[in-house]
């Protein structure tokens, strides 16, 4: 087969293992490679057990490995050999000095770009994949400068809105592909060569240009305004319960509104995840940087409901079974941050197993793909903690159950089944709103959605 293109991807996490695939297997006259610093990360990748969980990727992964998509551990090698590179690598919230909680840590992002600028033997084009600041483009301009000779580099973001549990499909049949560039002769040349290899299977009015600090503020504006959305409809549902009434209720009738919509309106424990807390206390951190006080306000104030909604689910659980959880065995359903998704990075059900571990209860922890990451987001805990696959299992001789991930599974669990090997009273937490809590409380259940009147078997509340 005759290459036309050699494409590079160092970063094989969630974003830059699955959005190589989907190259690779659009385009099966480019070569795609895939480095990590992580030895172990790439073993994974050429294995039959992905690194990743996705709907769909195992079968694109091995349409296309060993034939036009390689994982590899030689990284200084394979800079040298490319001449299009993505950079995905990590970039968490820094943790230390000037920023620490809120801007984000680009040690790993520089040392990529120094490790570029030291192999590299021939011009190339970097594009940001990871989520960055806004003005990140430039500093990484400023470090490939300083090439020696006729060796030149053009840097472009090209941001990735997929989302965990529909990557596949978001990667084929994207809402929109966002190019920045400097404004330049050779940025140009350099974004219209990106364009062409997106433009292989998504229609070219999908593919948006734009400045490159347009592009890098895009994608922290866009997972912002989603978790605003979040945060806001939880802000309403602690009205709701005070108020009886139904969030499900207000949620349809404000999403019918064509100006607003229906999406993300949705009750629940709050978001997690890698961006969406990530990305916003770096918007906060910008806003302070550039002299906007009120506008990291603003902002900010999304964090402080999620972690607000994560701390009143807590306070429901305790007050509901008679003010103490000590002893109590907890049957946590779902650990990852939601569905389809293996990934519990910022997961709700870290925060709230460390709660209901304070409060010395015994937690019983479920989930189909994110057992393993569980075990290692818990690895410091105190307490008495069990992981079991099995739901059947993790509820049995329990007293009540903590529903915190929207696992379709668990909609079609038999909870007559479950609720006669508990032991009673029996209590169900809906964090996510997705059980028919009728038809649980019918079976025995004392049933506490979010944003809905509880449905209780005692005559006086509990906490009364």
């Amino acid at each position: 087969m005759n290459i036309k293109k050699k494409i590079l991807c160092i970063g094989a996490g969630y974003v830059g293992g699955p959005s190589m695939a989907m190259i690779a297997y659009k385009c099966p006259d480019y070569r795609v490679t895939v480095v990590d610093i992580s030895h172990e990360r790439i073993d994974a990748w050429n294995s039959s057990e992905l690194p990743v969980y996705e709907p769909g990727l195992d079968e694109i992964v091995r349409k296309t490995r060993g034939k036009n998509l390689f994982f590899a551990r030689d990284i200084e090698n394979q800079i040298k050999e490319n001449d299009i590179i993505f950079v995905s690598v990590n970039t968490p919230t820094k943790m230390f000095g000037t920023g620490a909680g809120m801007a984000a840590d680009l040690q790993y992002w520089e040392k990529t770009a120094r490790q570029i600028l030291e192999h590299s033997r021939s011009s190339k084009i970097v594009i940001e994949k990871s989520t960055l600041p806004v003005k990140t483009a430039l500093a990484m301009e400023r470090i490939l400068s300083s090439a020696k000779g006729k060796i030149s580099f053009e840097v472009l973001s090209n941001p990735e809105f997929m989302a965990e549990g529909t990557a596949m499909n978001d990667l084929e049949n994207p809402d929109r592909i966002l190019i920045g560039s400097r404004e330049t002769k050779s940025g140009l040349k350099a974004r219209a060569e990106l364009s062409d290899i997106y433009a292989r299977w998504i229609p070219k009015d999908k593919i948006i240009t734009s400045n490159i600090w347009s592009s890098e503020l895009s994608k922290l504006v866009a997972n912002a305004f989603l978790a605003q959305r979040v945060s806001s409809i939880n802000a309403v549902s602690a009205l709701c319960e005070k108020a009886d009434a139904d969030v499900t209720e207000v949620a349809r009738a404000v999403g019918m509104d064509s100006r607003i919509g229906s999406k993300f309106l949705n009750a629940s424990i709050g978001f997690g995840g890698s961006c969406f807390k990530k990305d916003i206390l770096n918007l906060v951190y910008l806003c302070n940087y550039y002299g906007l006080p009120e506008v990291a306000s603003y902002w900010e104030s999304v964090v402080k409901i999620n972690e607000y909604q994560q701390e009143r689910f807590i306070a429901n659980i305790l007050s509901s079974m008679f003010n103490t959880l000590a002893g109590k065995k907890i049957c946590i359903l779902g650990f990852a941050f939601k569905a389809d998704t293996g990934d519990t990075r910022e997961s709700p059900a870290i925060h709230i197993t460390h709660r209901l571990l304070a409060e010395h209860a015994q937690v019983i922890i479920s989930d189909p793909k994110a057992l393993k990451n569980a075990a290692f987001d818990l690895k410091d805990e105190n307490g008495e903690i069990t992981y079991t696959e099995d739901p059947y299992r993790a509820a049995s001789g329990c007293h009540a159950l903590a529903l915190l991930t929207d696992w379709n599974l668990y909609r079609k669990l038999d909870y007559k089944k479950i609720y006669k090997s508990m032991i009673k009273p029996a209590f169900l937490f809906d964090g996510r709103n997705i059980l028919d809590h009728k038809k649980c409380f019918k079976i025995g259940f004392n049933v506490y959605p979010i944003g809905k009147p509880a449905l209780s078997h005692f005559k006086v509340s509990p906490d009364a």
